[in-house]
């Protein structure tokens, strides 16, 4: 990363709170103590204000300038956006249908001058995160589509239950809705090792009030979450404003890639890398996806 490269990101950084060229010191150390025990105790953690406040225009106006190229595909899906498989029981989460209203803007028609972009592929912003969420390392995905995404919610639509195929997902809200698009989820539903498809069941059925937290991130923000074992969803939105976050997707292993059937449906296309990979992925776990 240039001189350039770098001042620029810890200019677009509120660096009195997130000191991110000072990995070790006290201010870098208070902010991963807290961000490692939410975590784990909840599963989910919020760094307020993570871009500094005079960015936020800049932020919110470069994210609605491509967020009219995002992939439109009203769908039907389930919880694990996996094909459907009429030999489980009905009332197998595999089998319980949810509308998909969203839709993403895909890395290869983010602007690498955009913020969210030089943010994505700094060293510096990579290693506070692997810090945080307590990895030696963390890597982009392979994946040329979904490294980085734009999320894009109209209101009246929302994006509905699921898990994340990396272990973390890191997003910042970059444009707020009128009303609506909370974010609900169920920390660590699941482990690496186990679905346990009866509180995923509950929660898709209704009955599962008690495993769900809410929480409403400002512009700026940035959510440190656990997306491959938490179950998650963002409501319907309200008003007439669209809900934009940024999606940065990194993984403790290299090489990382969405699925063909995966890919497709999430942006209506795939590239040459995800047919090679196709039945060879690289994988975390052996969970359902």
């Amino acid at each position: 990363m240039t001189t350039m490269e770098s001042r620029s990101i810890e200019q677009v950084v509120d660096s009195s709170r997130y000191p991110l060229r000072d990995p070790g010191g006290a201010g870098w150390n208070t902010v991963v103590s807290r961000a490692r025990r939410e975590l784990r105790e909840h599963g989910c953690s919020v760094l307020p204000g993570f871009v500094r406040s005079e960015f936020l225009a800049e932020l919110r106006d470069e994210c609605a300038a491509i967020a009219p190229s995002a992939y439109y595909d009203v769908e039907t899906v389930n919880v694990y956006n996996a094909v459907p498989d009429d030999t489980l029981p009905a009332d197998h989460p595999v089998r319980i249908s949810m509308e998909r209203g969203n839709a993403f803007v895909p890395r290869d028609t983010i602007p690498e001058s955009a913020i969210i972009h030089r943010l994505y592929r700094s060293p510096l912003f990579r290693h506070f995160l692997a810090t945080c969420v307590d990895l030696p390392a963390i890597h982009e995905l392979a994946d040329p589509l979904a490294g980085l995404c734009l999320n894009v919610v109209n209101p009246g639509r929302s994006h509905p239950w699921h898990f994340d195929t990396n272990e973390f997902a890191i997003s910042m809200l970059t444009q707020e809705p009128d009303g609506g698009g909370v974010f609900e989820y169920c920390p660590n539903i699941r482990s690496a090792s186990a679905e346990n498809l009866d509180d995923v069941r509950a929660v898709l059925t209704g009955r599962g009030g008690h495993l769900i937290r809410r929480m409403s991130p400002r512009a700026g923000d940035l959510q440190l979450f656990r997306g491959r074992y938490s179950l998650h969803r963002v409501g319907t939105v309200t008003g007439r404003a669209q809900r934009h976050s940024a999606i940065f997707a990194y993984s403790g292993r290299p090489g990382v890639l969405g699925t063909v059937a995966r890919t497709r449906q999430l942006f209506g296309r795939v590239a040459q890398s995800h047919l090679d990979a196709e039945g060879r992925a690289v994988r975390v776990d052996q969970l359902l996806d």
